[in-house]
C-alpha cells in the first residue's frame, strides 16, 4: 500500500513525510483492518513531525482522524463494509486505576493512533475493534474525519470546563476544534466570545455567530464563566484566566504547551478560579459527540489533499492557510 512515512531522525530541512510503498498491515487479534477513505490532519500531527512530541517508533505513519471501511476482522457489531471512525485514543489497558474508575483517557498504558502505533496517512490502517465508532449515514467521509479529534476533543473541553447552558464562554484561538465547539455552544444558548489571531479566523468566528470577536491582544468586554484555550501558548492561558469571573474555569485544550509565563495570584487565580488541562478523550465522549454532531448536522469546512500531497497538507495546518479543517484522502 501507499503510505506517508515520518522518520524520527529527519533533519529540519527534510520533508515531514515521504510517500512509500509499504506492506499492508497484518490483521491482529481484537483488531479490524480498514480501507482508509479519509484522514483528517491535526495540529498534534504537526507536533509529532516537528519533534515537539517524540514518537516511540523510528518510522511512523501519522494520522488519527481516520474514516475507513472494515475489510478484515469483522465482528457482529462491525461487519465487512461498515464505515467507522478511529480517533487519537486507540486503546487502553483496561486494568489500571484510571480505567477502573471511569477515566480511561488517563490510562497508564494508552495506545495513541498515529503516534505509538501507525495511523491513517495510508491506504489501509489497523485499529482495535473496541475503539472504532460506527458513523451515521448522514456524515459523509470527508466531513466526518475532522469530527474524530477536533470535534471530540473540543466537546470534551466543554465538559472539562464545566460549561452550562446559557453561560458566557470564551474561545481563545479559533481553528478547527473551536469552529466545531461553537456550534454546540450555540445549541446550548451560550454567549460565545472569541479571541484569535488572523483575520480569516476572526471572519470565520463572525460567520458562525460569535457574540464578540477580538484580536489576540484584546480581551472580551465582559467577564466569562468559562474559557477554553486552543493555542499551544501559555500566554493565551493567562489571557483566558484574566477574562474569568470569580469561580470560573479555564480548560487548556493542548497536548503540547510552551512555557507558562508568571502571573499574579491575587488578581488572576484567587477567588476559586481554576485552570484544568484536557487530556485525550474517552469512548463515551466520542459516542456522545457523534450523536450531537448528527443531530445538529455539524459539517466542518474542509480542504482536501491527496495522500501524495501530505507534506503540503501539514504545511497548510502549520501556516493556517486554509479555513476550517484539512483532510487527506488516499
Amino acid at each position: 500500500m501507499k503510505a506517508a512515512i515520518f522518520v524520527s531522525a529527519r533533519t529540519p530541512t527534510s520533508p515531514f513525510v515521504e510517500i512509500e510503498d509499504v506492506p499492508r498491515p497484518q490483521l491482529e487479534a481484537g483488531h479490524i483492518l480498514l480501507r482508509v477513505v479519509a484522514c483528517g490532519v491535526c495540529r498534534t500531527d504537526l507536533h509529532i513531525v516537528e519533534g515537539d512530541l517524540h514518537p516511540v517508533q523510528p518510522r511512523l505513519i501519522p494520522g488519527h482522524q481516520i474514516v475507513g471501511e472494515v475489510v478484515e476482522g469483522a465482528t457482529p457489531e462491525l461487519p465487512v463494509g461498515t464505515r467507522v471512525g478511529v480517533s487519537w485514543m486507540g486503546g487502553v489497558d483496561g486494568d489500571c486505576w484510571f480505567c477502573q474508575h471511569g477515566m480511561e483517557n488517563l490510562c497508564d498504558k494508552p495506545i495513541f493512533t498515529g503516534f505509538t502505533v501507525n495511523g491513517g496517512y495510508a491506504e489501509y490502517a489497523l485499529a482495535r475493534a473496541d475503539f472504532a465508532f460506527p458513523l451515521p449515514a448522514g456524515l459523509d467521509d470527508v466531513h466526518a474525519a475532522p469530527l474524530l479529534c477536533a470535534g471530540i476533543i473540543g466537546f470534551r473541553s466543554l465538559r472539562v470546563a464545566g460549561v452550562e447552558p446559557g453561560e458566557r464562554v470564551g474561545l481563545f484561538g479559533f481553528g478547527s476544534s473551536a469552529g466545531l465547539a461553537i456550534q454546540i455552544l450555540q445549541s446550548w444558548k451560550c454567549e460565545v466570545y472569541v479571541v484569535t489571531r488572523g483575520e480569516s479566523h476572526r471572519n470565520s468566528a463572525i460567520s458562525l455567530g460569535a457574540t464578540w470577536v477580538g484580536k489576540e491582544d484584546e480581551l472580551p468586554p465582559v467577564k466569562l464563566d468559562r474559557a477554553i484555550t486552543f493555542a499551544p501558548s501559555g500566554k493565551v492561558v493567562v489571557s483566558a484566566l484574566t477574562s474569568l469571573r470569580k469561580g470560573g474555569v479555564v480548560a487548556v485544550n493542548a497536548i503540547h504547551l510552551d512555557e507558562m509565563p508568571a502571573f499574579d495570584y491575587d488578581t488572576l487565580l484567587w477567588g476559586e478560579r481554576q485552570i484544568r488541562s484536557v487530556a485525550n478523550m474517552t469512548r463515551q465522549d466520542a459516542r456522545d459527540f457523534l450523536k450531537i454532531a448528527r443531530s445538529l448536522n455539524i459539517r466542518p469546512k474542509v480542504t482536501v489533499f491527496q495522500l501524495a500531497d501530505a507534506n503540503n497538507a501539514l504545511l497548510a495546518v502549520k501556516h493556517e492557510t486554509e479555513e476550517g479543517s484539512v483532510v487527506i484522502v488516499p
